[in-house]
């Protein structure tokens, strides 16, 4: 007992992982009340919409209210920093190539894992709740009427108004103002920009502190939206679809330990050193559901790991709208267990099509608010799968999100580092000195 209150006392990690735990059971004794018929329902109803609910947006929300500042100045921090647009358009060239080539694989993954184990073979519909999906279904005819793909990813990344732009939180067309302001910031004289990119490094370094702050809030976050999932969701729902939900998690640890440790090997790392190093940033992204609530913190490890500012600012931040591993290999295996649900025998050409409709649509509506359901209803269209499919799978949909969250957030951090060991940029005795930091217990950097 007393190892573990020192744990907790010092460890942000464990007082997450704590709170993690802690949510769970208390969100199992309020679903116990959760039926509207149950005489306590009033009591279950007040607690979440007046406490827990409440307690969990106020982490999100102030996590969302540092990541575009964050971006801002240290993306154009970054991007001035790299001494000239060539060097530039190569960092993007190799970015993009990356993405593109590791989320194919997941993808591939995906099917293959749906194809070999059959997750929606001798299923019976019948057990299965049926969510109302009316509204995703018009969002996706509606989607379906606009250019997809690199068109709608041009048109989306361009800002019309930055100040929108931000007001909305769209992180791609702040990554784009940003890389157009940090060009024209390398060609002004250095009496005019110095006093400026201190100003940013000055706004930089506060915001990292204000993250700092901002995560002592995180145990009570994580305990408070845990607890709602749990509470609204229960374990229920796992029961008929527990082939799918353990399919979808082995496939990620697969993906994870298996293509992205043999990524990280061939760049002279170890992925579980990774897993460690961003302990807290996993649990924190698996409770919450997002990866936002992680982006800072990330760019600020990575970074101190050994890859420069011009790396993580720009990498990372990209990520989240082009390197959506954990989410591709969700929606690939999705489409293979509603494809068996109702009976339909998909070819090698459906295949292709399922691989060419993911990689296309997960970029082409990057920012609309439930994407991921927008791009498995847009790749379940391609294949002529019913897409009222999808109300089937609501039940678990949140803890599936949970963790395809994870693996998006270790791609992300992992592209950093090998964007920046690509372009000979990695700092290697500053990685080293940093694991030996995590290895001896000093973990509170």
């Amino acid at each position: 007992m007393s190892f573990i209150l020192r744990k907790l006392s010092r460890s942000l990690a464990w007082q997450i992982l704590f709170a993690l735990v802690l949510g769970i059971g208390v969100g199992a004794m309020l679903h116990t009340i959760s039926v509207e018929s149950h005489p306590y329902y009033s009591y279950y109803k007040f607690c979440i919409v007046n406490i827990f609910q409440p307690a969990g947006d106020i982490f999100i929300r102030l996590i969302k209210m540092i990541v575009l500042p964050i971006i801002l100045s240290t993306l154009t921090l970054g991007i001035a920093g790299l001494g000239g647009s060539k060097r530039l358009g190569t960092l993007g060239f190799k970015t993009i190539l990356y993405f593109e080539v590791i989320t194919t694989i997941a993808i591939l993954i995906g099917l293959a894992f749906g194809f070999l184990f059959s997750p929606g073979e001798h299923v019976n519909l019948t057990q299965l709740g049926h969510a109302d999906v009316t509204k995703y279904i018009s969002q996706s005819a509606e989607l379906s009427d606009k250019p997809h793909g690199l068109i709608v990813m041009i048109l989306d990344m361009i800002p019309a108004n930055i100040f929108k732009a931000m007001s909305d939180g769209s992180i791609l067309p702040v990554i784009f103002f940003c890389v157009f302001f940090g060009l024209g910031l390398m060609q002004l004289p250095n009496t005019q920009r110095e006093p400026f990119l201190d100003f940013l490094k000055v706004v930089s370094d506060t915001m990292f502190k204000v993250t700092n702050i901002i995560m002592r809030y995180a145990p009570i976050g994580v305990f408070a939206l845990m607890t709602v999932t749990i509470a609204r969701y229960g374990f229920e729902s796992l029961i008929p679809l527990l082939k799918l939900v353990g399919l979808v998690y082995l496939a990620m640890i697969v993906f994870t330990i298996g293509v992205l440790g043999l990524v990280c090997k061939m760049c002279r790392f170890n992925i579980f050193m990774l897993l460690r190093i961003l302990k807290e940033e996993l649990i924190i992204a698996f409770s919450t559901a997002s990866s936002e609530t992680a982006l800072p913190r990330i760019i600020e490890k990575m970074e101190a790991y050994g890859a420069p500012k011009a790396i993580t600012s720009f990498v990372i931040p990209t990520g989240y709208s082009f390197n959506l591993d954990g989410s591709t290999l969700y929606q690939s295996i999705t489409v293979i267990f509603l494809a068996q649900l109702f009976g339909m025998d998909l070819s090698i050409i459906d295949a292709i099509i399922i691989i060419v409709t993911l990689m296309i649509a997960s970029k082409g509506i990057a920012g609309v608010p439930g994407a991921s359901i927008l791009v498995l209803s847009a790749t379940l269209g391609s294949v002529g799968i019913p897409l009222e499919g999808i109300g089937y799978i609501m039940g678990v949909e949140r803890i599936l999100d949970m963790g395809r969250t994870v693996v998006n957030v270790v791609g992300n951090a992992l592209a950093a580092i090998v964007i920046a060991r690509w372009e000979g940029m990695f700092d290697d005795n500053k990685a080293r000195e940093y694991e030996r930091k995590y290895i001896y217990g000093d973990e509170q950097l």
